[in-house]
């Protein structure tokens, strides 16, 4: 059995499960942000109840896997900056101490959620594949040969921080143009915000200063003009990212996970269309876009197989 630990910046969410990924039971708790003691507390006390809970004993469990948001030091299990959580510089290797005495492994979330749609998800059967989560960023993750592609410096993935126009608006990250800018949800809000401003007409008027990603997909089904722009505008910035990475690494499948990857096939059939028109093609084989098939499950399998 093997246990797999998701840090977010709202919730800590832990599962058992077995060898192959399958979650036997998984448990939840608000996340103490800003108090690293508490946090790994709260860890521990987690996987010591799913195994009670199933008749488990602690030494038995074959490894332990935690995916965390920020900059890591993989090989010794640190957290060194973690926004989101608050806190910096965290070693969790000895959190599970004594009680478990597997080793402990440390990944970016967003890889964790590309290691379980390819061991138990949408990548399944593909020996190589690339994951976006399209949420308030746009995270990534490559498997390449059926292994994490990490880079010479354990931190590669960072797709959303491709640029697809130069000069273009500002990123978190300090660039400009980058896909995150573009095609992530928060994206999509700021640019609906930024046309009610400069006084376009449209049902989100109501919604203005507290909009999200599923209010202007819903007005794009409800035949709402601006909307629809916005909707085919972002598809296109999307596509552009989706065509770079196919162009580069030509993997069997790339899988959309995220918020807005619920928009389900009113989104994955516009993005096929326009990604096609800019990929390298062959006649025998061709990436396939496809959307994440374990929800927000998918970063705990990842971590529980790492």
């Amino acid at each position: 059995m093997r246990i797999g630990v998701d840090l977010g910046g709202t919730t800590v969410k832990a599962a058992l499960c077995m060898e192959d990924g399958s979650i036997v039971q998984k448990k939840s708790v608000p996340t103490r942000k800003g108090d690293p003691d508490g946090l790994c507390a709260d860890m521990k006390r987690l996987a010591l109840e799913l195994c009670s809970g199933n008749g488990i004993r602690p030494e038995t469990v074959s490894g332990i896997g935690i995916g965390v948001p920020g900059s890591l030091d993989k090989q010794n299990c640190r957290l060194i900056f973690g926004t989101n959580l608050g806190m910096n510089n965290v070693c969790f290797g000895e959190v599970f101490r004594p009680e478990f005495v597997c080793g402990v492994r440390l990944e970016n979330d967003a890889n964790c959620a590309a290691i379980g749609e390819a061991a138990a998800g949408a990548a399944r059967q593909a020996r190589s594949m690339v994951m976006l989560t399209l949420g308030t960023g746009v995270g990534g993750g490559i498997v390449i040969d059926g292994k994490l592609y990490a880079g010479c410096n354990d931190i590669a993935g960072e797709l959303g921080h491709m640029v697809i126009r130069q000069g273009g608006e500002p990123c978190n990250c300090g660039r400009r143009g980058c896909l995150e800018a573009y095609a992530s949800a928060s994206a999509l809000v700021r640019f609906a915000e930024r046309a009610l401003s400069a006084g376009r007409e449209s049902l989100l008027s109501a919604q203005r200063g507290r909009l999200n990603a599923k209010m202007i997909c819903d007005a794009v089904d409800a035949g709402d003009v601006l909307a629809q722009e916005l909707f085919a505008e972002y598809c296109e910035n999307l596509s552009c990212g989706l065509a770079n990475v196919i162009n580069i690494f030509q993997p069997e499948c790339i899988v959309l996970g995220g918020g807005l990857a619920g928009y389900g096939k009113k989104l994955l059939e516009p993005l096929r269309r326009l990604t096609d028109a800019q990929t390298f093609r062959s006649d025998r084989k061709n990436t396939e876009i496809r959307l994440a098939a374990l929800g927000n499950d998918a970063g705990l399998i990842g971590a529980a197989v790492l």
